[in-house]
């Protein structure tokens, strides 16, 4: 069993088994039925890439490339135009999102990368000085909340530091999660920003290092629970997946592209499930 699978299935069972039901939910499910959830708060992982590790399950497939397109459409297009996302990358899931007949997500995500010139500014902070301890992508804008509707930022700050190893400087990186779908979207996210963190790194030379991911309210919706126990009793496959940028060192950041990304040993374990999303 991969470090990935080990933490999920721990996560679930201490979800099922720990956790407490919802009240007030804000989401609904497409009939209209409030979309309760069951919860524990304070979910922390520590992944050491650079030996390896990297996470994402082996016990169902994760839609990588969707995910992947949706990265850039926030850090490299800095967009909340569903036109952009959808004629230039082919993904269509936002548009559960969209804001009254606006076309966008609101002022939110890549509206919020491209008010503050956040990519940018932490890419001239490292060139400067890889060593500052002041990287910090926040997408926690409460003035843009209150200039549109729009669903807040659940993977809302990422942090960035550099280490050197001897000849080696390696990129770490933390991310921080409001809220998370442990068994729909959890994965997606990690891997989403391991990805944010591989490009960043190859925009200096530099190696991955560690992730940490930190999830404040970590949930199963209650219309999930036959997954759960679905997961729970699938056995990982024998392999071991990583994520590889093909691109040269120093590659410019905003010249990566979605098909530069590789999945490589990844071998799920199928059937896919299907979940009814919270909106």
């Amino acid at each position: 069993m991969t470090k990935a699978d080990d933490i999920f299935k721990t996560n679930i069972r201490k979800i099922l088994d720990e956790g407490v039901f919802s009240q007030q939910a804000r989401p609904k499910y497409k009939n209209g039925k409030t979309a309760h959830s069951k919860y524990i708060t304070g979910a922390f992982a520590e992944y050491d890439l650079s030996k390896g590790e990297f996470p994402i399950t082996t016990l169902r497939p994760i839609p990588i490339k969707s995910a992947i397109k949706e990265l850039l459409w926030i850090y490299q297009d800095q967009s909340n135009s569903l036109d952009l996302l959808e004629d230039k990358y082919n993904v269509h899931y936002w548009n559960e999102w969209e804001v009254g007949q606006t076309r966008t997500i609101g002022e939110r995500y890549g509206a919020v990368v491209k008010k503050h010139h956040i990519i940018e500014k932490i890419l001239k902070q490292l060139e400067d000085n890889p060593w500052n301890r002041r990287n910090v992508i926040s997408l926690w804008d409460y003035e843009a909340f209150e200039a549109s509707e729009g669903l807040l930022p659940c993977a809302f700050q990422t942090m960035l530091d550099v280490r050197q190893v001897g000849d080696d400087i390696y990129l770490d990186a933390t991310l921080t999660q409001r809220s998370n779908d442990m068994l729909v979207a959890h994965h997606i996210n990690a891997m989403q920003y391991v990805a944010l963190q591989l490009m960043i790194a190859k925009h200096f030379g530099w190696k991955v290092g560690k992730f940490f991911y930190f999830i404040n309210n970590l949930h199963i919706y209650d219309n999930q629970f036959e997954q759960a126990h679905e997961l729970l009793s699938r056995q990982s496959t024998n392999c071991h997946p990583k994520l590889v940028l093909n691109v040269p060192d120093k590659t410019n950041f905003f010249d990566i592209k979605a098909e530069d990304f590789e999945l490589i040993d990844y071998d799920p374990v199928k059937p896919q499930l299907s979940f009814d999303l919270a909106i």
